[in-house]
């Protein structure tokens, strides 16, 4: 019995639950870290490629229910139930040392209350943005938790307020977004002309963000290919969407488009103007230091429903830290094709209005900070786990 606990200390098992691409990278990155700090840590859960590349046993692969929005979520409601309900039952099966819910609000807090109800210790990674919108929802989150790791400066304060533990690791993005090699290297091996611009589509890495905004993208590759002859076109498709679900869209673009797959920071690195879909590709534009186009479209449902619960005045987050609008937004009907390539005609014609959006997005990049967020999400799990 005390060799058993002994090994149980010295191997603590851990459950990672990820439900986006984002979350999934961001989960690998946070065992890779812990297993530095601790010889023989497992990990079982849910997640994608990274997760499982680095070490994670995986139980359900999450790529076929990243959704966003209530009509889509409904859509898929009995299927993300059952998946819940599995992960509730790995919980209890396994009992593990502690559960790390990474981002994935909705789902992840049904978890997280079930898992501390049976006396699991949960740690909360990436914080639901309540802040933005339902504030009196923080309680909830309180009571489902035992720590909130949050990954921007203001968001702990707001924790404090309430009384909840919390702690600011960083977000795990600073630091990291490099590109695997110079720019000039990047160009020739992606066959791209180094003297001609470059305009870079990154799409999302759900299927209903490709199905409503690629369509629009491709209609402003069309107008920008037409007005710009001299423009090439890269899109930085994420590991979890099919090439099926690009050609069905991009076979009727007669402009070519360089498809590059898993490779963000290096398309990024080759490009002069990026259109990107909301969400944590904006930071990895805003790292890279390229002027972008920031457009979002849900479901008309959702958008109502966003409308009347939001209540900031931006879904980006380069504009939600600056404070102020430094990137446009286009939102559901404003996201069209000529509005598209209007905006990445501004950016690609006026150079001081692209080099002032610039050092903008170095400020963004500076309230970052250095890095070192899933080193110290690491360091704060060990102390949860009471290792070290």
């Amino acid at each position: 019995m005390n060799d058993t606990l002994s090994e149980r200390s010295r191997s603590p098992l851990v459950m990672l639950v990820a439900g986006e691409a984002s979350g999934d990278q961001h989960a690998a990155s946070l065992f890779l870290e812990l297993k530095r700090r601790i010889p023989g840590v497992r990990a079982i859960g849910m997640g994608s490629s990274k997760m499982r590349a680095a070490g994670v046993d995986i139980r359900f692969d999450s790529s076929s229910i990243g959704v966003i929005g209530v009509t889509e979520v409904i859509r898929h409601y009995g299927k993300i139930r059952a998946v819940l309900q599995q992960m509730k039952r790995l919980a209890a099966s396994e009992r593990p040392d502690l559960l790390i819910c990474v981002d994935y609000q909705a789902f992840n807090f049904q978890l997280a209350k079930y898992a501390r109800s049976i006396g699991i210790k949960v740690l909360f990674y990436v914080s639901p943005q309540v802040w933005a919108s339902r504030p009196w929802r923080v309680k909830k989150y309180g009571k489902a938790i035992d720590h909130m790791a949050v990954i921007f400066p203001f968001e702990q304060p707001f924790y404090e307020s309430y009384r909840i533990p919390v702690t600011y690791v960083g977000h795990p993005l600073a630091g990291k977004v490099r590109p695997s090699a110079d720019k000039s290297v990047l160009i020739n091996e992606f066959g791209l002309d180094p003297l001609r611009p470059v305009i870079g589509l990154l799409p999302g890495s759900r299927a209903n963000e490709i199905r409503r905004l690629l369509p629009v993208i491709r209609d402003a590759v069309v107008l920008l290919a037409a007005r710009y002859p001299q423009a090439q076109f890269m899109l930085s498709q994420a590991p979890t969407v099919d090439d099926g679900a690009l050609d069905e869209v991009l076979a009727s673009c007669p402009a070519a488009i360089r498809r590059i797959k898993a490779r963000n920071h290096d398309v990024l690195a080759c490009c002069d103007v990026a259109v990107t879909v909301s969400g944590t590709a904006t930071l990895e534009v805003a790292l890279s230091r390229v002027p972008m186009l920031i457009i979002y479209k849900v479901a008309p449902l959702t958008y109502w429903l966003g409308r009347w619960l939001i209540n900031i005045p931006f879904i980006g987050m380069p504009n939600i830290l600056a404070g102020r609008a430094i990137v446009r937004e286009l939102i559901q009907h404003e996201a069209s094709g000529p509005a598209i390539a209007g905006e990445v005609g501004q950016l690609l014609d006026d150079t001081e209005y692209a080099a002032q959006m610039r050092r903008d997005l170095d400020d963004v990049s500076r309230m970052l900070g250095e890095g070192g967020g899933s080193a110290n999400l690491a360091g704060l799990a060990c102390r949860m786990l009471e290792y070290g």
